[in-house]
């Protein structure tokens, strides 16, 4: 086997100066951030992410979630949260500076064609891999996306009810995504907070009051999918168990190189010759829901 093929991914990462377009703030310390990065937005796929250089005086990188990206124009589009000093100090970032980060890294989302209705769920900063997915996906005939997407603190857009009818929904969950109603995919969002229109549960509760909806034809054409908080993706895979679903989760971790050097994201994932530690950043961070060994049956 030549070196290239066994690492799929040499030569597809690209290490940019990339200038910020736009820079928007949200409640919550959230930010939308797009940024000129030409050769990463050629390449870059659902569930992909990028590593970035915050400031110039932090050697430290953090990776963040792709939420869109636009081959033609050139841009990558993230969200993230400003929750350390990392990413405090990039929210002081200014359109018309560069960031340097590498883009896109891991394994994206493989949609299984056999089963076009796309459950996407998302949570917090877990968002941005569903709302990437779901913009490639429109474009399909075959596919017919739908996206459960959940928020303890203001959603990083403002909601509306939506305008596309979703019956498996309880009455009165009527929020929704507007780039995504206004793309025609239907969405409706979650929340402990009590915001209008949300579902107040969470995402996988409402995920399975969509799902006793469908007949067994609908059923057997749904494949989940899901990014979020650890406590939400194993709800994913126990969700995935009880209906006997095929799923795929993007797992969040700390990585320091996310090139698959320094081994400090690995998570022991289940395979057919037994359980081996794969790391997030390269093997992942999409893995099959039901391989993940800390949201198998019985985990501890």
């Amino acid at each position: 086997m030549s070196e290239t093929a066994s690492r799929p991914q040499r030569g597809t990462i690209f290490v940019e100066e990339a200038e910020i377009l736009s820079h928007e703030a949200h409640p919550g310390a959230q930010y939308v951030l797009r940024v000129h990065a030409p050769r990463a937005a050629r390449t870059a796929r659902p569930g992909s992410f990028a590593h970035v250089r915050c400031d110039p005086a932090l050697p430290m990188r953090r990776p963040l979630s792709l939420m869109r990206a636009d081959a033609e124009a050139g841009w990558l589009e993230l969200l993230y949260k400003a929750v350390g000093e990392g990413t405090r100090r990039l929210a002081q970032r200014r359109p018309g500076e560069t960031l340097d980060l590498m883009a896109p890294i891991g394994t994206p989302f493989h949609p299984d064609p056999t089963r076009p209705r796309t459950l996407l769920l998302g949570g917090g900063v877990g968002l941005p891999p569903m709302i990437f997915l779901a913009d490639r996906l429109r474009p399909s005939r075959n596919y017919q996306p739908i996206a459960f997407l959940g928020s303890e603190v203001p959603f990083p857009f403002p909601t509306r009810p939506s305008q596309i009818l979703l019956p498996q929904v309880p009455d009165g969950v009527i929020a929704c995504m507007p780039l995504l109603d206004d793309w025609g995919i239907p969405s409706r969002l979650a929340s402990l907070q009590s915001y209008p229109g949300c579902h107040e549960g969470y995402v996988t509760d409402l995920a399975r009051h969509w799902l006793d909806g469908l007949d067994e034809d609908q059923h057997s054409q749904v494949e989940l999918f899901a990014c979020g908080p650890e406590p939400m993706l194993a709800a994913t895979a126990t969700l995935a168990r009880d209906y006997s679903l095929p799923g795929q989760l993007s797992l969040e971790e700390y990585m320091a190189c996310a090139v698959g050097g320094c081994a400090g994201c690995v998570v022991e994932i289940i395979t057919p010759a037994g359980p081996a530690m794969k790391r997030v950043c390269v093997d992942g961070p999409v893995f099959p829901a039901a391989s993940v060994a800390a949201f198998a049956a019985g985990a501890d």
